[in-house]
């Protein structure tokens, strides 16, 4: 069984639009920097190493590993009723460090840092996109 998370919906602007239409179907995008080389990590129009405005979007790998995590046992907000479930940062295989959820069965004994894990969507509760979480692989 999956563990059941909220998914509340993002703010999306038109610097981050493509990356949700994206999510919504199935994809994981990310940008690069063209002058610097950089893997641009949250969606921006603007490099955040180099201040190169000439950056592109590509497809992701949707791979990675858990670079830290940590369980938890109450959530708060929209996570209030849900619990325990786990928070990490997961490195993305091109690069950037993304806060994310580990989800699906037995996540909360498995994971580990270093643990493979793979880009799942869960559909955001007013179904306008979708939020990128990861599985253990």
């Amino acid at each position: 069984m999956t563990t059941l998370l909220p998914a509340p919906s993002p703010i999306i602007s038109p610097e981050n639009q493509y990356y949700w239409d994206a999510a919504k179907a199935g994809r994981l995008v990310l940008k690069r920097c063209r002058d610097c080389g950089v893997v641009v990590w949250y969606p921006r129009a603007i490099c955040p190493d180099c201040w190169s405005a000439d950056t592109e979007w590509f497809e992701a790998s949707g791979r990675g590993t858990v670079y830290t995590f940590t369980i938890v046992r109450r959530g708060a907000g929209p996570y209030a009723e849900c619990g325990p479930y786990v928070v990490a940062y997961v490195e993305l295989a091109e690069g950037p460090r993304v806060m994310t959820n580990i989800v699906e069965d037995g996540c909360l004994s498995r994971t580990e840092i270093g643990s493979a894990v793979e880009v799942v969507f869960h559909p955001t509760s007013d179904a306008v996109t979708a939020l990128p979480r990861f599985r253990l692989t």
